[in-house]
């Protein structure tokens, strides 16, 4: 953890009380439509699919987009920070406040440019790897120990395109392929509340 984390998680502590049956799902990405249809928020992509499926309505609240749905018996809590990326954090932590949601039943969706297109990598905790929004939710939560999904966007980028690519839009190829990547990731959150981390990660990674 950070200095400024622990001067943070000091003077600001979570406390929350466990509640076994709910889960906060958080995708990370950008707000605006000018960001809708872009590699960096595939993370927006998931949370949005899950919704759909269960005929949900989002709603503004707290610093984010959320909406409830049901899955085998759990909460899925689903949150789409309107912080921009950078400060996802904020909204994180007001949500795991208000809903009693620790840790350990979260779990964060990000794009990641160092997997191949379409790959997904689950970890239960771990660095930000350059990622600008876990950098925000480490630093604000007090620490790296919640799960994230990994899903790959591809680094076929030239020299100091990196910007450029990740707030692009998604190539023909890839779009062609996208709701198969969707599908892998939301069965990933699904398997995540339903049986755990460690058995989703053998299944996912």
């Amino acid at each position: 953890m950070s200095f400024w984390g622990r001067i943070w998680s000091f003077f600001f502590p979570i406390k929350v009380e466990e509640d076994i049956m709910k889960y906060l799902i958080v995708g990370l990405g950008n707000v605006g439509a000018e960001y809708a249809n872009t590699r960096h928020n595939v993370g927006f992509l998931v949370v949005d699919e899950i919704a759909k499926k269960n005929d949900a309505e989002w709603k503004q609240e707290g610093k984010a987009m959320v909406t409830k749905v049901k899955h085998r018996g759990r909460t899925l809590v689903l949150i789409k920070p309107t912080t921009y990326m950078n400060l996802s954090g904020k909204a994180v932590r007001y949500w795991m406040q208000k809903e009693k949601i620790p840790k350990d039943r979260m779990l964060v969706i990000l794009d990641d440019l160092n997997l191949d297109f379409g790959k997904l990598r689950l970890r239960g905790k771990g660095s930000a790897g350059g990622h600008n929004g876990l950098k925000d939710i480490d630093q604000t939560t007090g620490g790296n120990n919640y799960a994230r999904l990994r899903i790959g966007i591809g680094s076929d980028f030239r020299k100091g395109g990196q910007s450029d690519y990740v707030l692009g839009e998604w190539s023909s190829e890839e779009e062609s392929g996208l709701a198969e990547v969707l599908k892998k990731a939301t069965d990933a959150v699904g398997s995540f509340a339903a049986i755990g981390l460690g058995r989703t990660m053998n299944t996912v990674n």
